[in-house]
């Protein structure tokens, strides 16, 4: 039988990973301040909306750029920054196709700058199409951050009072499967009870289950996947602007394929409703006509909350 590993003073060392819960406070702090002015903006919509989402994307473009060793001090820095912005413009004037277009463009920055340009102008024109072009547009919104939020959260707390074996080791050793699946049910409880806010019902409560918990999945995967590029690149976090966090890549990594996602779920909702109504067959059809346009009854930037 094999005996536990002793301390220096002669203990034996739990193969109970130790809790670490010395960035808790400064995560509290960050949240007391992001989420109500989040929650604010994403509700009154409009230019405040706006705005949060094109500095956002602003933002995060910068990380991206640094990961990379792509300076703002310098012109194709500053361009670099610029990009997004013009993706974001090109979708809040109704453009969602030429949003595309300026995303395309971004190549001539090199296959890895590309990326990050398509990814970020990909989740901002998501977020975007979700507040304007849905019904209802700030509920919808509030949902799909709510479920990301509550998954990231609760797979914190669960993954360090519970422990247990990891997630993806070779990723990021912190995580656990234990957070990953507390992530889930949590967030599947929340997109219950915000969609039943929402819907003024709870008529089609498991709707509010099943997304919530699909866009826990797809939260998680974009974790993930931003934890595989700061590995890769060979750093902890993409920047320090949110204590307890990191950068803003760190903080709404799982926004990058959730948005995405719940966007175009959207596509095959009848009449510009949420995504959470979406059919096989009518998302079939959307793909497979590839609008210009919505024919929904939503105009861009004109909807309330």
């Amino acid at each position: 039988m094999l005996a536990l590993p002793s301390d220096p003073a002669g203990g034996a060392v739990s193969s109970r990973p130790a809790r670490n819960w010395k960035d808790l406070r400064a995560r509290l702090a960050s949240a007391a301040v992001l989420v109500p002015l989040a929650a604010l903006c994403v509700w009154a919509g409009g230019i405040a909306y706006a705005i949060l989402i094109l500095l956002a994307m602003a933002g995060m473009a910068l990380e991206w750029g640094r990961l990379f060793d792509l300076r703002p001090t310098r012109w194709r820095g500053v361009l670099y920054l610029l990009w997004p912005l013009a993706a974001g413009a090109a979708a809040l004037d109704g453009q969602w196709r030429g949003a595309f277009v300026v995303m395309a463009g971004g190549f001539v920055f090199g296959p890895a700058l590309w990326a990050g340009q398509v990814v970020i102008g990909c989740a901002g024109v998501a977020l975007l199409w979700l507040r304007n072009m849905t019904v209802p547009g700030a509920g919808v919104v509030l949902f799909v951050v709510t479920c990301v939020v509550v998954s990231d959260s609760a797979a914190y707390l669960v993954g360090r009072l519970l422990g247990g074996p990891k997630l993806a080791p070779a990723i990021s050793p912190a995580k656990t499967w234990s957070g990953s699946i507390g992530g889930m049910v949590f967030a599947m409880l929340a997109g219950t009870i915000v969609f039943m806010a929402v819907s003024g019902g709870a008529g089609d409560w498991w709707r509010g289950t099943l997304f919530g918990g699909l866009t826990a999945i797809a939260a998680q995967i974009g974790d993930l996947a931003e934890s595989a590029l700061k590995r890769a690149r060979g750093v902890k976090d993409s920047g320090a602007l949110i204590p307890g966090h990191g950068g803003l890549l760190d903080r709404f990594d799982g926004l990058l394929v959730a948005a995405p996602l719940a966007a175009l779920l959207s596509l095959g909702a009848a009449g510009g409703a949420a995504f959470w109504y979406v059919t096989p067959s009518g998302l079939v059809s959307a793909l497979l006509a590839i609008p210009g346009g919505h024919s929904g009854p939503v105009a861009a930037g004109t909807q309330g909350p």
